[in-house]
C-alpha cells in the first residue's frame, strides 16, 4: 500500500471507515445501518471491496456474512488526511491550517485548550520541528 492510497478516499469511503474505526469489526448490514444518505446493499458491499483493494480492510467469513476490520490504524490514516488537507488548502502550512483553526474556533476554544497548544508548540520547538 503506497502512501497516495491513503490520500486518495472518497467522501463515502472515509464515511464507511469512520463506521469501521467506530465499531472495529463490521458486516455490510452495519455500515449501511450508519451511513447517512445510504446507498445500495450491494453499493456499500462494492466500497468495502474496493477499501479492501486499496489496502485499508481486510475480511473474513464468518458464518454467511463478510465481516471487515480495519488494516490501517485510524492514526496513520488520519496523518495521511491531515497531510493532504495541509497539501490542498494550506498551501502545505501548519500555521496557515492552524490560524483557520484558531478563526473558526473563536468562541468555542477554551483557556485550557489554548493553553495545551501552546505546551505543544513549546515542545515541537524544543525537538526542532
Amino acid at each position: 500500500m503506497t502512501k497516495k492510497t491513503l490520500l486518495h478516499l472518497s467522501r463515502r469511503e472515509r464515511q464507511i471507515m469512520d463506521v469501521v474505526y467506530l465499531l472495529r469489526r463490521v458486516t455490510v448490514a452495519e455500515v449501511l445501518e450508519r451511513l447517512p444518505d445510504p446507498p445500495s446493499y450491494s453499493a456499500v458491499r462494492a466500497m468495502l471491496r474496493v477499501l479492501e483493494n486499496k489496502g485499508h480492510l481486510r475480511h473474513a467469513l464468518e458464518g454467511k456474512s463478510y465481516v471487515y476490520v480495519p488494516i490501517v490504524p485510524r492514526i496513520r490514516a488520519s496523518r495521511s488526511a491531515l497531510q493532504n488537507m495541509l497539501k490542498t488548502f494550506f498551501d502545505g502550512s501548519p500555521e496557515k491550517a492552524v490560524a483557520a483553526l484558531l478563526d473558526i474556533s473563536r468562541t468555542e476554544i477554551t483557556d485550557a485548550e489554548l493553553d495545551r497548544l501552546s505546551r505543544l508548540i513549546d515542545q515541537a520547538r524544543q525537538e526542532g520541528r
